[in-house]
């Protein structure tokens, strides 16, 4: 073969290694840092990028994605001296390349050390029963210790999300009793409430009962009162009219025989039923003179009219 050919050939694939090597192409949400001679140079973001042969360097990749990095479970004493096992997990995104390339040796071991030293600090400033009452209150100040950190390295703490609390099987047990007995004990409120109604809801239809009745029976006696005071008007009344009506016949003449007349058969009829209804008959001295007994009754009836 020819020792030319071959000469072309090998200078041939060394532009087209040269030319490859000098090519990037960087993805989406992704930067890379260039270093040339060892020194800094750029930051390429995404697209197309052409890097001078032999002289500059992709030194780092960086992605700009949102990312979740699960730490290992922490070992944590609250402050009623109860040790729990607390495991997390951390979300962070690197905004900064060139700080997350020069500020730190490894962001990401940094964040997850940081996060379990500030998950040790909140959790020994509260007592166990609190520990799973204020998770969201945890997981904000462990956020907020580790930004404050994080800002010189490039990197945002986007959130921090406790994934499970394990306390020790003995106090896991406590709790459990401790949780029974409280549903018992809300249980025994709620049934006595429930007695306690009941007992209150029969007082009331009791008195409602008596307060009913009661009306009833005063309506009663008020109509029955209504009723006979209409009724003596009425006898009154009728009374009244027939002795004006027995006033003003005897002012007429013949009026005072009729009245006389009247009368005897008044007195005959009593001692007719006086005679029917007893076997017994005690008659006055005067009984047999009915004339006298009415010239007396007329007497009076003069007297009363006078």
């Amino acid at each position: 073969m020819n020792p030319g050919l071959i000469a072309v050939i090998v200078l041939a694939v060394l532009i087209i290694a040269v030319v490859i090597k000098s090519i990037k192409i960087v993805p989406q949400k992704t930067e890379a840092i260039v270093e040339r001679l060892g020194k800094y140079r750029a930051t390429l973001g995404a697209g197309f990028h052409f890097l001078f042969p032999f002289l500059d360097k992709v030194s780092y990749e960086f992605s700009l994605k949102e990312e979740a990095m699960d730490t290992l479970p922490q070992s944590c004493i609250t402050s009623d001296n109860v040790g729990v096992v607390v495991d997390g997990l951390i979300f962070i995104q690197v905004q900064d390349s060139k700080a997350a390339a020069y500020g730190i040796e490894n962001y990401r071991f940094a964040a997850s050390q940081l996060a379990q030293t500030a998950l040790r600090s909140c959790i020994g400033k509260l007592a166990l029963d609190k520990t799973f009452e204020e998770r969201e209150t945890i997981n904000a100040q462990v956020v907020e210790a580790i930004d404050d950190a994080a800002a010189s390295w490039g990197v945002k703490v986007l959130r921090y999300e406790i994934k499970d609390i394990t306390p020790p099987e003995s106090v896991k047990a406590a709790m459990e009793t401790q949780m029974i007995a409280e549903r018992q004990k809300r249980a025994d409120i709620a049934r006595s409430e429930g007695e306690k109604q009941a007992i209150i809801n029969k007082a009331e239809a009791a008195k409602r009962d008596e307060v009913l009745k009661s009306e009833g029976e005063r309506e009663r006696l008020m109509n029955e009162a209504m009723g006979k005071a209409e009724a003596i008007t009425m006898v009154a009344d009728a009374t009244a009219k027939a002795l004006h009506t027995v006033g003003e016949a005897m002012d007429r003449p013949g009026g005072y025989n009729a009245a006389s007349l009247r009368i005897a058969e008044k007195y005959v009829e009593a001692f007719e039923k006086l005679a029917k209804e007893s076997t017994t008959l005690i008659l006055p001295s005067s009984a047999g003179d009915v004339a006298s007994m009415v010239g007396t009754a007329m007497s009076a009836f003069d007297k009363l009219k006078k």
